[in-house]
């Protein structure tokens, strides 16, 4: 063994600090690339439009390529080349969510090969490891001979370097040794194109890839030792036709194919963390397999839910597609499975954002609620920890589990930085119960509900309300669901001091309290329920006196530190609205400012007024719309009566949404006007799929169909049921309220909406109000 040799986990590694520094051109670009993008569980995989990834070094707007899994990358080049060029793209989707296919054929390839001669077929699909599977088929009229190639290579970085985080220190790049087979390889052509680092590993120790004899028994190992000592890999094996040799980490086949022949390549990729499988999901051996266990788990899934549909196709696609999504976005969390805020960098459990979209998508599937409660129940804070705001009874923001959490470079282990997050778990808690009352959890959770709202009333002693200010020097500035630098400003579009109060975490509270104070009356402890319910009139009387700008005719976004306004006209109170704190009147007149032109852009309502010096229609939370955001907004103007207005917002978020690639709303858009046949302006960053984007489209159907579910008292109200002027009729199949499941029926007639029940399976009152 020399010097250099690592032993771990029964493997032989040597360091790549002992390699030749790798030089791979780079093309860089000012602007990200297209991308396709697949989820499955804990799994990501980010790609160019060919499925490839280029692998470059250093400043390049694409090093966010990858192959992901509990916040590590384990593939950072994955590149398919025929003849040491790359394919010629024809199409490529990845509609499905968690494989994606792409078509292309080869360039031209002097005295070798006429253009358009090869026709490669490329799908690769997540399943607990990577799958991958390539048909090549000649149309010429003569036998064919060429090579192709797929490169590998593994930096295994964190998820918060490739978002920009800088770290001092790094572990070691490690390259196994095979056990048997070694073997020179001279002559070879460099196919990758690029440099080969692993070409020039192999020519430096002589220790290289087994002969082809040995290839069916070996498979190709990319390692990483992570500063805390974690061993990570990425294991390859390859299926179909083994590679007929290698060069360093690129596989080369020798392919000869008679005229209209086709043959096929594949390989299985799985991550591993010191000897075993990195991913919860337990993937199949072959990627039929896989497939065939995505499409059997999808439709189990769409088995599960509300279907709902409509008589607009457009409309249907919309639906579909966010069914889709929410499958894809699950996520398992300890036994639990949630939904994940959004892909591809926030694949991960979030408290606000978790809880947010648990509660948009009640009427479609509660588990995930009670799911969601449940994995936060444990997570609940336990102790002061200043490093990751941690104060007991406190919900957490955000859980990493990649090597920077590890070795705590970031305080996400998990991180608390969130003052919405414990109250929108208090109100959860209460909605889920009012769709399923579901005893068990209600009594369950119940000690992480008084915990909660000691937490709350803990924070509030000071100042009568709920603020946030950081502690962590890791953490986040601002605390609520806008979270960047620069969010929250004033009416000359300066950033206030803190701590900072928000209006709608008030609001949060105020519903939490009032929510609580019903199950507790339930369970018969009167003391509790008296006691929250009069807090909560007390704090409704202070918000409407400490908020209320009477010049502006609207709420204040936010205190600062010393109580004064933070006078901005955001669209913070428009979540206020559905929640009760404002007073009638105060709400009306919020409800009307928010549907002015400097706020309503037409697809929605920006974050920021077009009026503030700080506004920026590309700004994240300074100007941007947000789905989520509107849909809120929305459910507020329908509890206000204002049920036109709810439907124009609706109207505006379904056109935008139809306009994206797969019908699928984003995270954010950018808040330019909407003029004539316009389309929405893209964010450049927006996660898509992400989660309460997602969830927004099931939060306006709520609005339309207008359930009011009291599962305890075996009742579902039906109230005003309003279609707008582009459904005629909507359907809702398996809708479950407590242990009752219903088939409902819409139908729109000018300007009324009618309701009848179609099928009933259970002892549930139903009663529809006009």
């Amino acid at each position: 063994m020399t010097p250099d040799t690592i032993e771990l986990d029964g493997k032989s590694f040597v360091a790549a600090e002992h390699l030749p520094i790798p030089e791979w051109p780079c093309v860089l670009s000012e602007r990200p690339q297209p991308t396709l993008t697949i989820k499955d569980n804990d799994m990501f995989l980010v790609t160019d439009t060919l499925g490839n990834i280029a692998g470059c070094l250093g400043d390049d707007t694409n090093a966010s390529m990858g192959l992901f899994c509990c916040d590590t990358r384990f593939l950072n080049r994955l590149e398919l080349q025929i003849e040491g060029r790359s394919p010629v793209l024809l199409s490529s989707t990845a509609d499905k969510g968690f494989g994606l296919s792409v078509l292309c054929t080869n360039p031209k390839i002097e005295n070798h090969l006429p253009p358009e001669t090869i026709g490669i077929k490329r799908d690769l699909m997540l399943n607990g490891a990577l799958f991958s599977e390539i048909e090549i088929s000649n149309y010429s009229t003569e036998t064919v001979s060429f090579q192709i190639s797929i490169s590998f290579d593994a930096d295994f970085v964190d998820l918060f370097e490739v978002r920009g985080f800088y770290r001092e220190k790094r572990g070691q790049i490690l390259r196994r040794i095979p056990l048997t087979g070694e073997r020179t390889i001279t002559g070879s052509q460099d196919l990758s194109n690029r440099g080969s680092e692993e070409a020039e590993f192999a020519t430096h120790t002589s220790v290289l890839s087994p002969p082809p004899s040995l290839l069916e028994q070996e498979e190709l190992v990319l390692a990483y030792q992570g500063l805390d000592g974690c061993l990570m890999e990425s294991r390859i094996r390859f299926d179909h036709r083994h590679p007929d040799h290698f060069q360093g980490y690129t596989a080369i086949w020798q392919i000869e194919l008679a005229t209209h022949e086709t043959q096929k390549l594949g390989y299985r990729l799985q991550m591993f963390t010191n000897g075993r499988p990195t991913s919860k999901v337990n993937p199949p051996a072959t990627f039929v397999q896989a497939k065939a266990a995505e499409y059997l788990e999808e439709e189990q899934w769409k088995h599960e839910i509300t279907s709902i549909r409509s008589d607009k196709n457009t409309f249907n696609q919309v639906i579909e597609r966010a069914e889709q999504d929410l499958y894809v976005m699950r996520q398992s969390i300890g036994k639990n499975t949630v939904l994940s805020a959004g892909v591809p960098w926030f694949s991960t459990l979030f408290g606000r954002d978790s809880i947010i979209a648990a509660s948009q998508i009640l009427m479609l599937n509660p588990t995930i609620a009670r799911e969601t409660l449940s994995i936060l129940a444990e997570y609940q804070g336990q102790k002061d920890d200043d490093w990751r705001d941690e104060q007991p009874g406190k919900i957490l923001h955000e859980l990493r589990l990649g090597e920077m959490a590890r070795c705590q470079e970031v305080p996400h282990t998990p991180y608390y930085g969130t003052v919405d997050a414990t109250p929108l778990w208090v109100m959860l808690y209460a909605e889920y119960y009012a769709w399923t009352a579901d005893k068990d959890t209600l009594e369950h959770l119940w000690p992480n509900a008084l915990a909660a709202m000691d937490w709350i009333d803990r924070n509030c002693k000071h100042t009568g309300y709920l603020s946030y200010d950081r502690q962590s020097s890791r953490g986040l500035a601002n605390q609520g669901w806008k979270d960047s630098e620069n969010c929250i400003v004033n009416r000359q579009g300066v950033q206030p001091a803190g701590p900072i109060t928000l209006s709608e975490v008030q609001a949060y509270v105020y519903a939490a309290k009032m929510r609580l104070s019903e199950i507790a009356r339930m369970k018969k402890r009167l003391d509790l329920a008296d006691r929250w319910l009069e807090e909560a009139r007390e704090l409704k009387t202070r918000f409407n006196r400490d908020f209320w700008m009477e010049e502006e005719g609207y709420c204040a976004a936010a205190l600062d530190g010393d109580g004064n306004q933070i006078d901005g006209i955001t669209s913070n109170p428009g979540h206020c609205l559905s929640l009760g704190i404002l007073t009638q009147d105060k709400a009306l007149s919020v409800a009307e400012r928010l549907l002015a032109p400097d706020m309503f852009n037409g697809w929605g309502i920006r974050t920021l007024s077009s009026l503030s010096p700080a506004y920026n229609p590309m700004g994240y939370h300074i100007g941007s719309v947000w789905p989520h955001d509107n849909a809120l907004i929305a459910m507020g103007l329908r509890s206000l009566g204002q049920v036109d207005q709810a439907l124009e917002i609706a109207k505006g978020l379904l056109d935008m949404t139809r306009k994206q690639p797969y019908k699928r709303p984003p995270e954010l858009f950018c808040g330019y006007e909407r003029t004539g046949d316009d389309e929405p302006v893209q964010y450049p960053v927006a996660c898509s799929p992400q989660a309460w984007a997602t969830g927004s489209v099931f939060q306006l159907l709520q609005m339309m169909v207008h359930l009011v579910p009291d599962a305890h008292n075996n009742c579902l109200r039906i109230v005003d049921p309003a279609l707008p002027e582009s459904i005629n009729k909507l359907s809702l199949h398996n809708l479950k309220i407590g242990n009752t499941l219903l088939d409902l029926e819409f139908e729109r007639a000018g300007t009324t909406t009618a309701c009848r029940v179609a099928k009933k399976r259970g002892n549930l009152r139903v009663v529809i109000e006009a």
